[in-house]
């Protein structure tokens, strides 16, 4: 009886398995496939990854280098989320052209906007090659000779695999080392702004709805691929021609059901789901909250200054959503983990862990020597937390930060040089609106480097010194330092060309702190030196050493739970590269006596409607179609309009604009966020929260359709009602 209840406990607690939690790698989907079938899937595992013929994976893109998109015609188009276009429809915006706010919508080929520096990445095939990468690996090489070999290696296989094409390619670790894969890619250059709709429906809810469910925003945007006559990628030219994939995903009309089966098909950025309670707990109780009170800070003065015009909307709106995105799911994430008990919970397992490993001298230590590095890590850690979050937040600084790292070199290095030159070229826009900037930049800088000093991470301001000395201090840094006089920070970067001038650009009062600031972090006293050398510091040869020993023991870890639970089939966590999450559309329960339906609707907009609040402001356009329930093919079957919905998929940050599909693999949703109460998901999944926020592909076609008037796009695509 009592084998009994451990082998039960074991399984219960084999958290790698749990639910429908799992990012996994297309070309071995085949160990899923029965899963998924018993689930509700009607394709197969081929019909998904194959590259002996088209499958879907062909229709999935890598968006620039943080989101999905997916073709939806044979003529290049493709959707991705609005939050992912929202750079490039910003750069296209103007006061007299705000397609921000009003939308833009391209009603021939010949409006479609050029993107410069935006990619499409198709994934061609990918191949497991851990021997070639491990070869002439020895156990007990240290990281960085392992590292070094590892990089030779991964560069001798990948230029084979491309030799004499033109693809790409890119190599990456899985199970912290223990597996690597090739990805063999297409790129594409030429990508241009089709569509998109107005900031009150593609941002409906602003930053008070992100994360959050019920949700009502359309967040998607359209781009088309072109490529050259052969149809290979090619820069932007006026005579490229629409990419026609080998294939597009097919879109259904029919909708789902609460219990309906889904997956997601995209490119996950980052997770961290293997880490140990030390890890967890660093990130719950020390740097989440640091992180999420300076960012109140930048996020007051940004929205205060929004308010002022369109024109500071339009300057700041970028920035303020990027900023945003963290503040909000770090705050639901350590609530997640309170809730979930996660440390705790995490060191039962490593209990279990330890009794088995025991008698193993391969696995015996690992978790104590773990330990041990994550003490030496954690106060480093909270460090540059305050460095990233306080130093960095205002532009003062962080310009002051790149100059500090590059200017040194430039007048050696022609590299350098030219960042500086580019660096240079961007001071006259950048100073043309500076008068009303500044005050702004100047709140920032002043409120979060006064929040590190008053917690004890500002040393290099004044050791000893009262508030009001402090504030003075800063006051003259900002007003003193040639980054806020353009014409003097023009002279010093014309006049860098020799060490004598760089020397004399390191004296300037904000390039010296940012510099002070640096050294604090990485040395055990200040130092007075221009740059920080390398390796030269205790506190840096420290976290280098505890962060690599990390790396190496967590292979290892991994390594040892596999053998540890070989019934489980584990998933590697999420590096940006092509994964399947399936799971099925669930409502949950956030709290007692609540329940979340999985869907909304268009009805939901018109109650959150409020003229006086920018985020819920309702097109008129919009009112007028949701009055006349004038929703043409794209109703429910009751005559609703279908907003959007939530399931069970595990997702993170890069499965933005990820397709969501059906159990015959057409397109249904585009997914786009996931409920505040489940953000922990990147370090523990509970399937009782943990859900994904899709744009129901209905509303997605009706506002196209039946609200900008932009048929023709629906007309490329291949609808199945």
């Amino acid at each position: 009886m009592k084998k009994v209840i451990i082998l039960f406990l074991t399984a219960l607690m084999a958290w790698p398995a749990m639910a429908d939690e799992g990012m996994w790698i297309p070309m071995l989907l085949q160990r899923n496939e029965a899963d998924m079938q018993a689930k509700g899937m009607r394709i197969s595992a081929k019909d998904i990854y194959d590259i002996n013929q088209a499958s879907l994976k062909d229709a999935i893109i890598l968006f620039n280098q943080g989101c999905t998109g997916e073709f939806v015609s044979k003529e290049g188009l493709f959707l991705t989320n609005h939050h992912c276009g929202y750079y490039y429809i910003v750069s296209h915006s103007t006061v007299e052209h705000d397609y921000l706010t009003n939308g833009f919508w391209a009603m021939t080929r010949e409006q479609e906007l050029p993107c410069p520096g935006l990619t499409a990445t198709r994934l061609v095939r990918m191949e497991d090659v851990t021997q070639q990468v491990l070869e002439g690996i020895a156990a007990d090489d240290d990281e960085d000779t392992r590292n070094e070999r590892i990089a030779e290696n991964i560069k001798k296989v990948g230029e084979a695999a491309i030799q004499g094409t033109h693809y790409k390619y890119v190599i990456k670790p899985f199970y912290y080392g223990n597996q690597y894969f090739m990805y063999i890619n297409e790129v594409f250059t030429d990508v241009r702004l089709v569509g998109a709709p107005p900031s009150n429906i593609g941002k409906f809810g602003g930053d008070t709805d992100n994360w959050m469910w019920p949700r009502h925003t359309g967040d998607f945007s359209m781009f088309r691929v072109y490529v050259g006559k052969d149809g290979k990628p090619a820069t932007y030219s006026k005579d490229n021609v629409p990419y026609q994939p080998l294939k597009h995903l097919e879109i259904s009309l029919k909708g789902l059901n609460e219990g309906d089966f889904t997956f997601v098909f995209g490119y996950p950025g980052t997770t961290q789901r293997y880490v140990t309670g030390d890890a967890v707990k660093l990130a719950a109780e020390e740097t989440n909250p640091i992180r999420i009170a300076l960012r109140d800070i930048r996020l007051k003065h940004y929205n205060e200054a929004m308010k002022q015009s369109p024109a500071q909307r339009l300057k700041y709106a970028s920035k303020v959503a990027s900023i945003a995105n963290g503040w909000k799911k770090w705050q639901g994430e350590s609530l997640g983990i309170a809730r979930l008990d996660g440390v705790q919970q995490k060191k039962e397992f490593e209990s279990r862990y330890q009794a088995w490993a025991n008698d193993k001298p391969e696995y015996r230590d690992v978790l104590a020597r773990l330990h041990k590095n994550y003490k030496i890590m954690v106060p480093i850690e909270i460090e540059r937390t305050y460095f990233n979050e306080a130093v960095l937040a205002s532009d003062l600084m962080s310009r002051a930060f790149f100059l500090w790292e590059r200017a040194y070199d430039a007048y050696q290095d022609n590299k350098d040089a030219e960042e500086i030159q580019k660096f240079a070229d961007r001071q006259e826009k950048y100073f043309s609106d500076f008068a009303q900037h500044r005050a702004v930049d100047s709140a920032i800088f002043m409120e979060t480097m006064l929040y590190a000093w008053q917690h004890g991470y500002a040393p290099y301001i004044a050791t000893h010194a009262d508030l009001r000395k402090v504030k003075a201090i800063l006051a003259n840094i900002f007003n003193q330092s040639i980054l806020t006089h353009p014409d003097k920070l023009q002279k010093a970067l014309n006049g860098l060309k020799n060490k004598r001038s760089t020397d004399k650009l390191y004296k300037d009062p904000a390039i010296a702190l940012v510099g002070k600031a640096y050294n604090t972090l990485y040395s055990t006293s200040l130092k007075d030196e221009p740059r920080y050398i390398e390796n030269h510091e205790e506190k840096w040869e420290a976290f280098i050493t505890a962060y690599n020993e990390i790396q190496r023991l967590m292979r290892t870890y991994v390594k040892g739970m596999m053998e540890m639970q070989p019934e489980v089939n584990f998933f590697p966590d999420a590096n940006l590269t092509l994964r399947v999450a399936y799971g099925s559309v669930q409502g949950f329960r956030p709290n007692d006596g609540v329940y979340y339906r999985p869907y909304s609707t268009l009805q939901g907009i018109m109650e959150k409607e409020n003229p006086d609040i920018y985020d819920y402001v309702v097109e008129p356009r919009l009112k007028e179609l949701y009055n006349n329930k004038d929703y043409g093919r794209y109703a429910d079957a009751s005559g609703n309009m279908p907003a959007c919905f939530i399931a069970t998929n595990h997702t993170t940050g890069g499965n933005s604009g990820s397709p969501v599909l059906n159990g015959d693999g057409q397109l249904v949703g585009i997914n786009f966020d996931r409920c505040w109460e489940g953000t922990m998901s990147d370090l523990l999944f509970d399937p009782n929260y943990c859900r994904n926020i899709s744009l129901d592909i209905r509303y997605c076609l009706f506002i196209i359709d039946k609200f900008a008037g932009a048929g023709h796009l629906v007309d490329e695509m291949t609808i199945v009602q």
